[in-house]
């Protein structure tokens, strides 16, 4: 039987000062003045859709996280995002431990800025600083330099946070390995209690896909990994998802709210969205993408709503929860898929006969191996088109 999992909240801010060469997201560089009013009355707007049209007002579910993301969300005032907050609280009960996360610029973040957001009721900071080196920032078209990202973490640091992140990635453009452990080193230095360290990859309708950068090669890719995993652990990180490491209590729980199979609402440009019901319906939904086209739009700012399809589940029930390292209940997949475990049983047990799994009686676990030959493992759960 399906039973609706915690429930959180995607707010989407689509602008930032300028695009990133790297980047697929949906971001558009603010060339007029932003119109912040316009658009936190638009998301308000479109969360009150949401929640009368999947019937989530009763407060059953109160809200597990928010996370406001982009884009760059700090370009919106302390203020409006205070506003926003607020009017979300009035709308949907929030659960005591809540844990409300925004993404930062540290080119658009100024002295005392992450405290007004703390009090606008901000308690997690995510901070992009992708390098500590100028030359590398400046041909990933960052617009903040090395010294201000250490002062905007600093400034994290001494806001009273719960928590802030450090997104930084390796396998940049000529990137030595010494370039990227340096890179790493800063960023532990800095002390942040979660760490998101991720490999650049070339994604389609970006700039570097169109004139391709020259990236270090595969032997180069694993020594960074190798030694920045080993340099991590050295220094208190536990590596709890692909790319997540941070202090022991302090994983994102945003974050573990998906890979878990979760549900969330999304709202603002472009946001998905995924919704479980008890009658063992799972949607997902998508919201209009371009800032002009929302801000103009009639109720509601939905452009796409598919339901999740029986044969689909396994699949994204696994491709999700195999992102995490921890073990995975047994019971998760009925409760979470309304699906019951016989369903993916060949394919359970092929895994285990592969190495890929170990069934430890109550739960699964992925292993060394399975780490290794994910996309096999996951292909496992797949339907044949042909049955």
């Amino acid at each position: 039987m399906l039973v609706p999992p915690p429930l959180s909240l995607y707010v989407h801010i689509p602008w930032c000062v300028q695009k990133c060469p790297y980047c697929d997201f949906n971001s558009h560089a603010l060339k007029t003045e932003l119109p912040e009013l316009d658009y936190i009355d638009a998301l308000i707007d479109d969360l009150e859709t949401d929640l009368s049209a999947y019937q989530l007002v009763n407060g059953v579910r109160p809200l597990h996280s928010i996370f406001i993301g982009g884009g760059t969300p700090s370009l919106i005032s302390p203020s409006e995002i205070g506003r926003l907050l607020t009017a979300i609280e009035q709308r949907i009960p929030f659960s005591d431990d809540i844990e409300i996360t925004m993404e930062a610029n540290p080119g658009t973040v100024e002295a005392g800025r992450f405290d007004a957001y703390r009090q606008a009721g901000v308690n997690r900071i995510s901070i992009g600083i992708q390098s500590f080196q100028n030359e590398k920032l400046e041909r990933l078209g960052r617009i903040h330099g090395a010294d201000e990202a250490i002062r905007a973490a600093g400034l994290a640091k001494d806001a009273g946070l719960n928590s802030f992140n450090v997104d930084l990635m390796h396998g940049l453009p000529d990137q030595s390995v010494e370039d990227a452990i340096s890179d790493l080193k800063q960023a532990i230095a800095l002390d942040p209690p979660h760490l998101s360290w991720y490999q650049l990859t070339i994604e389609p309708n970006t700039l570097y896909y169109s004139k391709p950068p020259t990236l270090p090669d595969d032997d180069d890719l694993w020594d960074i990994f190798e030694q920045g995993h080993q340099l991590l652990t050295e220094a208190g990180y536990q590596q709890y998802e692909i790319s997540g490491y941070s202090k022991p209590g302090k994983q994102c729980q945003h974050n573990l709210n998906y890979w878990r199979f979760g549900d969330y609402l999304g709202i603002g440009c472009g946001a998905h969205g995924k919704i479980s019901f008890e009658d063992g319906r799972i949607i997902r939904t998508v919201k209009v993408k371009h800032p002009r086209g929302y801000l103009q739009a009639d109720k509601p700012y939905l452009t796409q709503e598919t339901n999740v399809a029986d044969c689909e589940r396994p699949f994204e029930f696994f491709m999700n929860r195999f992102r995490l390292l921890e073990a995975c209940p047994k019971q998760d997949y009925p409760t979470r898929t309304g699906l019951p475990l016989s369903s993916i049983e060949p394919a359970i047990d092929w895994a285990i006969s592969q190495n890929y799994l170990q069934d430890t009686g109550e739960q699964w676990q992925i292993t060394e191996h399975g780490k290794l030959f994910l996309n096999d493992l996951l292909a496992a759960f797949v339907e044949d088109d042909d049955e």
